[in-house]
């Protein structure tokens, strides 16, 4: 028997049981026996049968798999994300299907289209480009969807997020509260609300503690650590250099860390140093990292609790959740010299 012939018949014939029974193993039915659900399961795995999803979706049935949307899966930030949602996930029974789209605005717009299509039951959007088209796809075809750190929206579209401005205040106004009064700053890709929040903290509370905001300070990032060496050395070629440099994420910030240590200073005791994320990792570089914690994981769970609800009642009305953050003191800050 051709792998591809196998129906769903077929395993009902070799499990000895009904077909019903083999529908409802392959929905993750609840109301079946471990024998007998062990039984269809042996028997689906020695016929080689693998469920068609789409066909399950386009029959009017449910595919039980979550569509998500990355821009990478490059770093530390998207992984504990993606923990958060497999786990929620793995409660509810349903499967993942990941696609990476680079950073290219054309590849997030083909793939929401891809997954509408019936590849998957619900959406979940991590860090996206504000693209109006595909917005009022999903909306138009009441397809489920939740966005997962995404600023700069209404307060109705389904999305999680944490408190990125206030993450930003609290950590530059702990630098000034060391003494630094030249801060400079490395922000992230400009495109995204995340990397708009947490300039917009940096500054306000620069104006808050009657500093000015010097542009000269400001370096215009993409979230990666090359650009975050970039940035640390331009800053630091000034004539008037910064006493502590805040990058918008951890990741930037390791950069600032390798460009600082390339001119021969030394942390904290030269230039002080904070990241945003608290990453994995920000503990364990050298000095460990003082960074803003943001919920991660947690904003993956919450998101697919979320979108799995819209999933059950579509005309829920949607919902804006922020999760706090918190400025994590390690040891690569202290008063300037």
């Amino acid at each position: 028997m051709k792998l591809d012939n196998v129906t769903i018949i077929d395993v009902a014939r070799e499990a000895g049981v009904s077909y019903s029974t083999v529908s409802r193993v392959v929905n993750n039915n609840q109301h079946v026996k471990a024998e007998t659900r062990e039984k269809v399961l042996n028997a689906m795995m020695r016929l080689g049968y693998v469920v068609n999803q789409q066909a399950r979706s386009l029959a009017g049935g449910r595919s039980q798999v979550i569509g998500l949307l990355v821009p990478d899966v490059g770093n530390a930030y998207i992984g504990e994300i993606i923990r958060g949602i497999d786990e929620e996930l793995a409660i509810c029974q349903y499967e993942l299907m990941l696609y990476t789209t680079r950073r290219r605005k054309t590849k997030e717009s083909t793939f929401v289209t891809t997954i509408v299509r019936g590849m998957a039951d619900g959406l979940l959007l991590v860090v996206p480009r504000v693209s109006v088209t595909y917005f009022e796809t999903l909306n138009q075809q009441h397809f489920p969807y939740v966005l997962i750190d995404h600023q700069g929206i209404d307060n109705v579209t389904p999305s999680v997020a944490a408190s990125n401005w206030q993450g930003a205040y609290d950590a530059t106004s702990y630098l000034v509260g060391l003494g630094h009064r030249r801060i400079g700053f490395i922000t992230g890709y400009m495109e995204l609300g995340c990397a708009i929040d947490r300039l917009a903290g940096y500054r306000d509370a620069l104006i808050d503690h009657h500093l000015d905001y010097d542009p000269e300070l400001v370096y215009e990032g993409d979230f990666f650590q090359p650009d975050g060496f970039a940035g640390a050395s331009k800053l630091l070629s000034l004539p008037r250099p910064p006493t502590a440099i805040f990058a918008s994420n951890d990741v930037s910030a390791f950069g600032v860390m390798e460009a600082v240590r390339h001119y021969g200073l030394r942390i904290p005791e030269d230039i002080s140093v904070v990241g945003f994320d608290n990453i994995p990792q920000a503990s364990h570089v050298y000095p460990p990292l003082t960074t803003v914690q943001q919920p991660l994981e947690e904003m993956g769970r919450v998101a697919t609790q979320i979108l799995l609800k819209r999933i059950e009642n579509p005309d829920l009305p949607g919902e804006r959740i922020v999760l706090p953050t918190q400025l994590i003191i390690r040891e690569s800050c202290q008063s300037p010299r």
